[in-house]
C-alpha cells in the first residue's frame, strides 16, 4: 500500500515557521553579542582617562558651558511635608525664574499653597539661600572645582543614556553651599548628571542629617537641574521632605556662539 503525504501551503507555512527559528535566534544572539562587545568597547575606551583627566574635562567643560550661556528662563514647583512636632504641615510654592549672566537670578512668586509658616520660614528663605550664591565671591567659593572640591573616581556605569563616571566630592572647607557625597558625570559632555550627598555645613540649627539628591538633563546644549529631593531630620522631632521640579526651560546661548538658540524643556 502507498501512502501519499501531502504538503499543502499550511504546512510548508509550519516548516518554514520551524526552520525560520533557529535562525531568527542566532541572529538575535550574534545582535546581542554585537551590542555587548560594542558597549564593553566604549567603556574601555572612556575608561582609559584617568580620574584626574575625568576632573580636568569635568571642570573645563563646566566654565565652557557657563560662558556659553547668556540666560534662561524656567518654572519651579516647589513640594513641602513636614511630619512632626506639633503636627504635620505641607506648603507648596510655583515660582518663575529668571537668569542672566553671570550672577542675576529673579524670582517671582506665581502662587502659594498650604501653611504660611513653612512658605515663609522655608520656601522663601530658599529663594534668598539662592541668590545670597550668587553675590560676590560666593560663585569663586561654591564652584565645582579643585579649589573648593577633592575628587576621587570610585566606579563606572553604563546605562541606556550613555556612560557615566562616578566621583566621590569631599569639601576643602565647610560652607553651607558646598556638599560631600557622590557625583555621576556624563562620559561625552563631562556634565553632572546626578549627585547625591549632604551639606558640607548644616545650613540651619533647627535642622540636621540632610540628605539631596539632585539630577539634570540636556537642554540644548545646556545641563540644568530638573529634580531635587531633600530629607531633614528636624531637632525638635520630626522630619521635612522637600521637592523641587524644575521645568519649562528656556535657554539663551550668547551672542558669541556659533548661534544664538532657544531651546525648551518640559
Amino acid at each position: 500500500m502507498c501512502r501519499i503525504f501531502r504538503s499543502g501551503p499550511l504546512n510548508i507555512r509550519r516548516g518554514i515557521i520551524f526552520l525560520s527559528l533557529p535562525i531568527l535566534m542566532y541572529m538575535a544572539t550574534r545582535q546581542m553579542a554585537s551590542a555587548q562587545q560594542s558597549t564593553r568597547s566604549v567603556i574601555a575606551s572612556h575608561a582609559a582617562l584617568s580620574p584626574e583627566q575625568v576632573v580636568d574635562n569635568l571642570i573645563r567643560s563646566n566654565l565652557e558651558r557657563a560662558q556659553r550661556l547668556a540666560a534662561y528662563h524656567g518654572t519651579r514647583v516647589y513640594r513641602l511635608e513636614y511630619h512632626g512636632f506639633p503636627g504635620s504641615r505641607s506648603a507648596g510654592m510655583v515660582v518663575d525664574v529668571s537668569y542672566t549672566s553671570p550672577q542675576t537670578k529673579k524670582f517671582i512668586i506665581l502662587s502659594e499653597t498650604g501653611s504660611k509658616l513653612l512658605i515663609e520660614r522655608v520656601l522663601k528663605k530658599l529663594l534668598q539661600s539662592e541668590t545670597e550664591a550668587l553675590s560676590e565671591e560666593n560663585p569663586r567659593r561654591t564652584a565645582l572645582n579643585r579649589d573648593n572640591y577633592n575628587f576621587a573616581q570610585i566606579g563606572y556605569e553604563s546605562t541606556a543614556t550613555g556612560a557615566l563616571y562616578v566621583l566621590s566630592v569631599q569639601p576643602r572647607t565647610k560652607n553651607k553651599f558646598l556638599y560631600r557625597g557622590r557625583i555621576w558625570v556624563d562620559a561625552n559632555d563631562f556634565a553632572v548628571v546626578r549627585l547625591e550627598g549632604e551639606p558640607a555645613k548644616n545650613p540651619s540649627f533647627w535642622t540636621k542629617d540632610t540628605k539631596v539628591e539632585q539630577n539634570y538633563a540636556k537642554v540644548n546644549d545646556f545641563w540644568l537641574p530638573t529634580l531635587n529631593r531633600s530629607t531633614s531630620d528636624i531637632r525638635l522631632g520630626g522630619r521635612a521632605d522637600l521637592t523641587i521640579e524644575y521645568k519649562d526651560y528656556q535657554t539663551t546661548a550668547a551672542a558669541s556662539s556659533k548661534s544664538s538658540k532657544l531651546a525648551s524643556y518640559k
